[in-house]
Parts: structure tokens; C-alpha cells; sequence
């Protein structure tokens, strides 16, 4: 075979089993990775990397590899905005985390989301109490969406993270 057609199917069967393991580990840090999540990105991409180009480690072949993820990419992209059930697979839905004031404790804990993230995304966006809370959502990019019965909404942008009990420097 091809040294470049082997690595043309390797980039793309890497990319693939990246998207579904993505899909089925969630969206839950999507907007912003702490420590352990930038570590993991390093790990699977150092190990995935003689998986898409084999022994082939010259400049031609890593610009193969990084053309043919950019290209395969592209044609997902396009493709999941012409079908819905290609859109549905790969994107998880936004979830519900706050309706009429209540919050449902069960979708936040599925989804590890803890009050006290909650009560943060609440006080980025003005609000104080639950009860205060029309509809707050897990949105797909990984950020909390807040928005209250009141006429003078703030529009703000939560980026969920995770909240630790010791804060380095005051962050």
C-alpha cells in the first residue's frame, strides 16, 4: 500500500474513534479544562500519533496526517449540518439544570455539576436564589445559561470550570 494512502486511513480511523470517545464521554469540560484534562489531550495525542503516520516520522508525512484531519473535519462539519440524526449522534443535547426555580439535584449530579457551580453561574448572571431561576441549562459547549423571569436581564457568559476548595494565588 501507499505510504500516504496508510496514512491517509490511519489519520481518519484516529479522528473517528477521538470523536466517538469524546461523544461518549461528554461534553461536561468542554468549556474549560483543568489540569488533568490538559494532560489527557497530551497523552492521547502523543499516543495516537505513531497510530496515524506508523514509522513514517518525516515532515511530508506528519502534513499528510494534519491535512487529512483538517479535511475529514471539515466534511463532518458539513455533513452534520445536512443530517440530523449524524447532528444528534455526535452532539449532546443541553440539559436542564434549573425550571421555575427548582433545580433538579438528579440532572445535575448525572451531569457533575455541584450547587455551588450552580450558585456561581447564578451570581455571574445577577441572580441570587434559585427560586429567582426561570430555566438554567447545561449548554452543549459546556457553559450555564441562566435566565430569570426579569425584565432587566443581564447578558452574561458563564464558562463552567471546576470549583476547588483550595484556590492557588486566589483563583
Amino acid at each position: 500500500m501507499n505510504a500516504y494512502l496508510d496514512i491517509v486511513l490511519r489519520s481518519a480511523a484516529v479522528y473517528f474513534f477521538m470523536i466517538i470517545a469524546l461523544r461518549i464521554f461528554g461534553k461536561k469540560e468542554l468549556s474549560q479544562l483543568n489540569t488533568a484534562d490538559v494532560i489527557l489531550i497530551l497523552l492521547i495525542s502523543n499516543s495516537v500519533q505513531n497510530a496515524m503516520v506508523g514509522s513514517d516520522s518525516s515532515l511530508s508525512g506528519g502534513l499528510v496526517a494534519a491535512t487529512v484531519l483538517f479535511v475529514v473535519n471539515y466534511g463532518l462539519k458539513k455533513w452534520m449540518f445536512k443530517s440530523d440524526k449524524l447532528r444528534n449522534f455526535l452532539q449532546q443535547k443541553p440539559e436542564i439544570l434549573i425550571h421555575d426555580g427548582k433545580v433538579d439535584f438528579a440532572m445535575a449530579t448525572k451531569l457533575g455539576i455541584t450547587s455551588d457551580e450552580l450558585t456561581e453561574a447564578m451570581h455571574e448572571h445577577g441572580v441570587e436564589y434559585f427560586k429567582e431561576v426561570k430555566l438554567a441549562m447545561l449548554e452543549i459547549d459546556g457553559n450555564i445559561s441562566i435566565i430569570t423571569g426579569d425584565k432587566n436581564l443581564k447578558q452574561t457568559h458563564f464558562k463552567r470550570k471546576h470549583l476547588r476548595k483550595n484556590f492557588i494565588g486566589g483563583n
